[in-house]
């Protein structure tokens, strides 16, 4: 997850306002549901001790989704009487989180909000293509391409101009093939997506994904469905979800393969809280490794007002020069860290169970939860 987005919550000193609230169906009961449940929001962000301004802040947000349509709810991060990001939910919460904390909490937003693979959808046939965009928040129309209307179909007989006949056939389908391939890489790249699903006959389904750049040949799936079909949305979420399972498999790997040493004899990558703060405060993440329900992700570190102010212990801000010090959840303050270097951040929880989840050993990983690829060893 590129986390360049929350660099708004760092520009500023906390404390800070964390909810995260699940906007349920829309029904006509809907609104004061929602209404009392910002209520609530506001009642607990005050025994919690935040000031009236902050709590009226976020209140007034929450109450302004009352009429929302979107399916899975929003995140709100507030201070000093204003909300300075509230970005839409990509999956629901399970329950709801209000914090009131020295650093925001945004570590629930690499589940919640990370990791949403927008697709281009390719209904593919002899004639071209219609490309569908879709993601978590919904689908629209992408775009299509036309190729060569005539000749499309082979025939039966076997004399020389129908074999001639079918030649053209051919010649037929793979320009219509490679017009198609063309405009999805275009579509490809002017939408950012990180997956392309095609629909069709397999014979056109191979033909277009031969013809794609190298480039895009991983973000390529094949749908089951045959041409005509039009995917489901329970389909184009298979789709999605082992998507996001393969990229934390595939980090995984590359990060039990990192914490071997390397030929100077240091891995190029650590876990646990001391080796992260250290990294941290050295600017050396490269990737920051989360598990959410790790023991780590909620330990307590000390931060002081900059990113690559941290420490294990509170002695050890004060040894650095460091004179104000707050307590925070680890996650939350290396997640800091890493938007102040442009470090990305991925859940591992998808890849959960699967081969090269864990170690040798058995044990999850990374241990505790909190993991990191060093951009130097």
């Amino acid at each position: 997850m590129d986390l360049a987005f929350l660099h708004p919550l760092y520009e500023h000193q906390g404390p800070w306002a964390s909810v995260y609230v699940d906007t349920p169906p829309h029904t006509e009961d809907a609104p004061h549901e929602r209404h009392l449940a910002a209520v609530a929001v506001a009642r607990e962000l005050s025994a919690q001790g935040a000031d009236e301004d902050t709590c009226g802040a976020v209140r007034e947000a929450l109450e302004d989704l009352r009429h929302s349509s979107e399916p899975h709810g929003r995140a709100v991060f507030a201070r000093a009487g204003k909300v300075v990001l509230d970005p839409p939910l990509t999956r629901s919460p399970e329950s709801g989180v209000v914090r009131w904390a020295p650093l925001p909490h945004t570590a629930p937003l690499l589940e919640l909000a990370g990791e949403d693979p927008v697709c281009v959808v390719a209904y593919v046939d002899r004639k071209g293509a219609d490309f569908e965009l879709r993601g978590a928040l919904g689908r629209r129309d992408a775009g299509s391409v036309t190729g060569k209307q005539w000749p499309v179909h082979r025939t039966s007989t076997a004399d020389w101009s129908e074999r001639h006949f079918q030649l053209r056939v051919e010649n037929t389908w793979e320009h219509n093939a490679a017009e198609i391939a063309d405009a999805l890489a275009v579509c490809q790249e002017e939408t950012g997506a990180d997956l392309l699903i095609l629909v069709g006959e397999e014979r056109e389904k191979r033909s277009v994904r031969e013809r794609l750049p190298k480039r895009l040949h991983d973000l390529v799936v094949e749908a089951e469905h045959g041409a005509g079909s039009r995917l489901l949305d329970e389909d184009v979420e298979r789709a999605r979800t082992g998507h996001v399972r393969q990229r934390a498999e595939r980090e995984l790997e590359r990060f039990l393969a990192a914490r071997a040493p390397g030929d100077d004899g240091r891995p190029g990558a650590v876990e646990g809280v001391p080796a992260l703060v250290e990294a941290a405060r050295e600017h050396r993440i490269d990737e920051l490794l989360i598990r959410p329900d790790g023991p780590d992700a909620h330990r307590e570190v000390w931060i002081g007002e900059d990113p690559d102010q941290l420490a294990v212990r509170r002695t050890e801000l004060k040894i650095l020069g460091e004179q104000n010090s707050w307590s925070a959840r680890a996650d939350d303050a290396l997640i800091r860290s890493a938007v102040a270097t442009g470090a990305p951040a991925l859940s591992v929880t998808p890849a959960a169970g699967a081969a090269g989840a864990a170690g040798a050993s058995g044990e999850e990983v990374p241990v505790g939860g909190l993991g990191a690829l060093l951009r130097w060893a």
